[in-house]
């Protein structure tokens, strides 16, 4: 559907692709159950040519609905593998994810919550996340980007997080500009930039703004949308001293002669030495294997995502897991999880006696 809105090519927009690929085993049971369907199918559809009576009518009928309902249910079955594409380096090779779907609900649905749960597909980004992505890559193109080009980057390199509508891209731009407490050096945003007067127009930093997902609107680095607002704050006039001179009840301004030092007005504030900053974090938790999608979940969204945010961060997880199995584990469970690890890429893993 992205593709087919924006009328392009998927090769132009390969960061909005994830694929389901069968299983091995699984597709052979799917390939005989469809071979069943078409045998009845045909036998149905010439039961008149056949001279069926009216049993074997009702037996064709019968088989036709078992044997549809079985591919129905076998299709979840064997497309059980999510490949996702992705680069680490934006000079490096395409990487691919395996990844196993489990449970009763659609493929579609499975293969969302696998996403979003492993962070390979973003429905937050934040406004810290996004500074990061502009500058490491860089996506600047000089002094600013354009929000439609940013959109068109995200849906197109695989070294960029995968969003899942541009609504994303937009939310954390606004975030970026929203009025706080906490000054913030994210990035700015202008309708448009002027070229004839070297000036961005519509420049806003600091406040409550509507993103616009068009050729002009652009994201500005802080620094030269600070620059042109010190500037344009410097041209203005200022406020009028009232008197009784004649002219208005206005004072013309005094200059001051060359070389004069102005003292500061009211007391002077020292500087204020920032404490320092914590540049490390660790935690441990022990989760519910009844619920550890949910856990899991949770503590991605509230403490991982903060944390991967973060300018430069390096943000490694690791996942440790201990049973004890007091009847001991069953050949046939033994080979099943080890060849799970496998696949997940556990290092290291494996059985003890004791």
């Amino acid at each position: 559907a992205i593709l087919e809105s924006r009328g392009n090519s998927p090769r132009s927009y390969r960061n909005t692709l994830v694929m389901l690929a069968a299983d091995s085993t699984r597709l052979r049971e799917l390939q005989a159950a469809v071979r069943q369907f078409l045998a009845w199918d045909s036998i149905w559809d010439d039961h008149e040519t056949l001279n069926l009576d009216p049993f074997q009518k009702k037996q064709a009928e019968t088989k036709l609905r078992t044997s549809d309902e079985t591919v129905d249910a076998r299709i979840p079955e064997t497309f059980q593998w999510l490949l996702v594409p992705g680069q680490s380096d934006p000079k490096g090779d395409i990487e691919w994810t395996e990844i196993r779907l489990q449970g009763q609900e659609s493929l579609a649905t499975r293969a969302a919550k696998k996403l979003k749960n492993e962070e390979l597909l973003m429905v937050a980004l934040g406004d810290v996340r996004l500074r990061h992505e502009l500058d490491r890559v860089p996506l600047w193109r000089g002094n600013h980007v354009g929000v439609k080009q940013l959109a068109e980057d995200m849906a197109k390199y695989l070294y960029l997080p995968r969003l899942r509508d541009d609504d994303v891209l937009l939310a954390a731009i606004r975030e970026g500009v929203a009025p706080r407490l906490i000054p913030s050096e994210t990035f700015a945003y202008a309708e448009r930039w002027d070229e004839q007067k070297k000036r961005y127009v519509g420049l806003s930093v600091n406040r409550a703004i509507r993103v616009l997902l068009e050729g002009e609107s652009l994201v500005v680095k802080p620094d030269v949308a600070a620059a042109q607002l010190v500037a344009d704050q410097a041209h203005q006039p200022g406020p009028g001293v009232t008197g009784g001179n004649g002219n208005g009840g206005k004072l013309p301004a005094v200059t001051p002669p060359p070389g004069t030092v102005t003292p500061p007005i009211g007391p002077v504030v020292p500087p204020v030495v920032e404490p320092p900053k914590p540049r490390r974090f660790f935690g441990s938790v022990i989760l519910d294997p009844v619920r550890l999608a949910r856990d899991a979940d949770r503590i991605a969204q509230e403490v991982v995502q903060h944390l991967s945010g973060m300018a430069g961060a390096d943000v490694k997880v690791t996942l440790e897991v201990h049973a004890d199995i007091p009847d001991g584990a069953t050949p046939e469970m033994v080979r099943t999880i080890t060849e799970n690890c496998r696949t997940l890429r556990f290092d290291p893993h494996g059985f003890e006696e004791s």
